[in-house]
């Protein structure tokens, strides 16, 4: 269980060396919390209430949203086993 793949550069770099340029600073600290929450998810229904956790509708069903902060946010899917595809988008 754990991170599968990384979608986001920056994302990726963060959660393998701690630190990256690719992010603004102001969402490193977030985004380092959430990256080290969805490596140790066992359960997708323990996210709840976890950073505005949440199912995306529509197109984007079956993808699950974390705020960072502002409309910034992680996005990833989950396949009952690994988190994958995580990214940082603003979707809104």
């Amino acid at each position: 269980m754990g991170i599968l793949n990384f979608k986001h550069k920056g994302l990726a770099e963060l959660f393998v060396h701690g630190e990256t340029n690719k992010l603004g600073a102001r969402y490193i600290k977030n985004a380092f919390r959430i990256l080290g929450y969805l490596d140790h998810l066992r359960d997708i229904e323990s996210a709840k209430n976890v950073k505005d956790f949440h199912a995306l509708k529509g197109k984007r069903k079956d993808t699950y949203s974390m705020h960072v902060t502002g409309n910034y946010c992680i996005t990833f899917k989950w396949n009952w086993h690994d988190v994958y595809d995580v990214y940082f988008e603003d979707y809104h």
